[in-house]
């Protein structure tokens, strides 16, 4: 039954099962997920014995590096759905998690960056006013309106 479960898990990326079933389910999956971020041989055929279906073992060991690079477990999200009508048995959603991408770090470092560069320039300019402030006006202004040279 688990091996049927998980190679549906692979295949649709999410399942509803109950509750004790997708916490079991969970440790399969994370299981077979580990397997194909290893990618060899022997690995795969690990996988094979598990998995029902050479498809979606295939895909599996194709995108694993992909999704899964970054994280070393917890690649299953279990959220609970409510009761089943026929006996009340909780029911619960088992789905993948994807790892999300660096890109979208990257992109946010760079707008702070230049957030902090325009807040270097305006506190540049608001010393240069305020030693302009300080120190009078600048020499032209001075060279005009100094009566002591005319």
């Amino acid at each position: 039954m688990f091996r049927n479960m998980v190679t549906s898990l692979f295949k649709y990326e999410s399942i509803k099962t109950t509750d004790t079933k997708a916490k079991e389910l969970r440790r399969w999956a994370d299981r077979v997920i580990t397997l194909a971020k290893r990618g060899d041989l022997h690995a795969r055929r690990q996988a094979l014995s598990i998995i029902r279906e050479k498809d979606v073992v295939h895909k599996l060991f194709e995108e694993a590096t992909e999704k899964f690079a970054n994280s070393s477990g917890g690649y299953t999200r279990i959220t609970k759905i409510g009761t089943r009508p026929g006996d009340s048995a909780p029911v619960s959603k088992v789905e993948l998690i994807v790892a999300e991408t660096t890109e979208k770090k990257k992109n946010k470092k760079k707008k702070t960056e230049g957030k902090e560069t325009k807040k270097n320039e305006a506190a540049s300019g608001d010393i240069s006013e305020a030693i302009e402030s300080v120190s009078g006006p600048g020499k032209d202004a001075e060279t005009k309106s100094s009566p002591d040279k005319e």
